[in-house]
């Protein structure tokens, strides 16, 4: 299952839940995003050529997060560029996002562990503007 959140004409996340299964590659972001997300399903013996990325210079103008719950249940509120809110979703186990527009709060319904997968450098406080969520 993916789940694309659209508010307006921006992409406020994708969800990749963890029962999602295909085979071969597929990106779920637009080529133009700072940060790219795909899922791959290869067979075994598959083999990838070895490789490196070229230094391409790149301009990041908004950070964007991609979370991955390893254990547990979070609650994600998502919100426009203006902070208002939009919708809630649920992640649990295996379950991935990324966020890309607007802003996001978080409550933990479980003890839960995740990763977080961002460009850098991290700038800290300077990085972002909290305010009141729901």
């Amino acid at each position: 299952m993916i789940e694309t959140i659209i508010h307006g004409d921006e992409i406020l996340a994708i969800i990749i839940r963890s029962n999602y299964s295909k085979d071969g590659i597929e990106f779920f972001t637009p080529h133009e995003f700072s940060q790219q997300l795909a899922y791959m399903k290869h067979p075994k013996g598959k083999k990838i050529c070895a490789h490196t990325h070229n230094m391409v210079p790149r301009n990041v103008s908004y950070t964007k997060e991609v979370l991955v719950i390893k254990k547990g249940k979070l609650k994600v509120d998502l919100y426009d560029g203006d902070q208002i809110y939009v919708e809630s979703r649920i992640l649990s186990d295996g379950d991935i996002i990324l966020l890309a527009h607007g802003g996001h709060g978080f409550e933990c319904l479980e003890e839960m562990e995740m990763v977080e997968i961002k460009q850098g450098p991290y700038l800290g406080e300077k990085d972002k503007i909290t305010f009141k969520g729901i």
